[in-house]
C-alpha cells in the first residue's frame, strides 16, 4: 500500500513560495519593486495594492519610479509609501513619484540579516508542523490496521527526507539572501 504524499508536497511547496515572497520584500540596498508589494493605498474609499494603481519600474540601482495611471492619486500613493515605513524616501515630480533607497549601514544590514534568519526559522517551523501532521496520520492508519510497523517506519523516513530536502532549499535561499544583504 502506498501513502499519498502529494498534499504534503503541496504544503512544502507552499512554505517555499511563502519564504521566497518574504525574502523579496526584504530591502537590501538595491531597488526592487517587490519591496512595494505590501503597500496598500486608500483610493475611492477602499484599500488597493500599488500595482493596481501605478506602474513600478527600476530607474537606477537605488531608485524606483512609480508612475500612477491617474495623476490625481500621487498624494495618496506618497502617503501610503510613507506610512508603510519601508525606510525609503519619496519625492514627487511631474512624472509621478521617485522612491529612493538609502545606503544601508553595517548595523542596519545586520538587523536585516537577523530578521531574514527569523523568517527562515518560521518557515522551518511550518515544515515541522506539516511533517507532524503526516506522522499523526500515519500513526492513526497504523492503529486502524491499514499499515504494518515496517511500512510506517519507511513512510516516516520518506516524510523526513522530504522535509530535509525542503530545509536544504530554504537554507540555500537564506544563504543567497544573506549574501545579498551583507554585501
Amino acid at each position: 500500500m502506498a501513502y499519498d504524499f502529494n498534499p504534503f508536497k503541496k504544503q512544502i511547496a507552499g512554505v517555499e513560495d511563502w519564504l521566497k515572497r518574504e525574502f523579496q520584500q526584504i530591502r537590501t540596498g538595491q531597488a526592487s519593486p517587490a519591496v512595494l508589494d505590501g503597500v496598500r493605498v486608500e483610493v475611492y474609499g477602499a484599500p488597493m495594492g500599488l500595482k493596481e494603481l501605478a506602474a513600478v519600474t527600476i530607474e537606477g540601482a537605488r531608485t524606483l519610479r512609480v508612475a500612477p495611471w491617474d495623476k490625481s492619486q500621487v498624494k495618496d500613493i506618497e502617503k501610503a509609501i510613507t506610512v508603510a515605513n519601508l525606510g525609503v524616501s519619496v519625492v514627487t515630480d511631474d512624472q509621478g513619484l521617485r522612491v529612493m533607497f538609502p545606503e544601508l549601514t553595517a548595523d542596519r544590514r545586520k538587523d536585516i540579516a537577523k530578521s531574514t534568519k527569523e523568517k527562515l526559522e518560521e518557515a522551518k517551523k511550518q515544515l515541522r508542523g506539516h511533517r507532524d501532521n503526516v506522522i499523526k496520520d500515519l500513526q492513526a492508519k497504523e492503529k486502524s490496521g491499514g499499515y504494518g510497523k515496517d511500512d510506517i517506519f519507511r513512510l516516516k523516513n520518506d516524510a523526513q527526507k522530504l522535509v530535509d530536502d525542503a530545509n536544504k532549499k530554504l537554507e540555500e535561499a537564506f544563504a543567497k539572501k544573506e549574501k545579498e544583504i551583507l554585501s
